[in-house]
């Protein structure tokens, strides 16, 4: 059985992670969508959040589960039994930074692979952080983010909570 460890924070997730959720669920006999739990950057939702999120997000995918994390990637990945990683590529500056990632990533764990697959065209420009700008400003995200996301996003910036 392939096992593969899609991680990332998804604060919150878009459906550009979902785009690449649903494709590494096709390729993979099981997906584990791991959610860090404390990356270097302010986040606007809390783990919980964003683990129920996706949750709710991936529901119709029976051979995907989704798991908070702390630590090295490649430890929480080998913890599970992983043989890959996947992420997704937007853009070039997607590439220098997940070339890099990946080359320590092999030095530390040379028996994951990575699979890195491209960011399908609608999505290409759609990044969590732009999604948040937009949020703020009570723009529609239907065509962005699942319904419970957009009203997540709703709920923490237009009634303070």
């Amino acid at each position: 059985m392939t096992l593969a460890l899609y991680p990332g924070t998804f604060d919150p997730v878009t459906n550009g992670h979902l785009d690449i959720a649903n494709r590494s669920a096709s390729l993979f006999d099981q997906l584990i969508i791991g959610i860090y739990q404390s990356p270097p950057k302010r986040l606007l939702f809390t783990i919980e959040e964003r683990v129920d999120l996706m949750t709710r997000a991936v529901a119709s995918l029976p051979n995907v589960q989704v798991r908070p994390y702390t630590g090295l990637t490649v430890t929480f990945a080998r913890s599970l039994g992983a043989q890959a990683i996947v992420r997704g590529l937007r853009m070039s500056s997607d590439f220098e930074r997940e070339f890099e990632m990946a080359l320590m990533n092999k030095k530390l764990a040379p028996d994951l692979e990575l699979v890195c697959l491209m960011a399908s065209l609608e999505f290409q420009f759609l990044s969590s952080t732009l999604l948040k700008e937009v949020a703020e400003l009570d723009t529609e995200l239907k065509e962005f983010v699942p319904p419970h996301v957009a009203a997540a996003l709703r709920r923490k910036f237009h009634t303070g909570g």
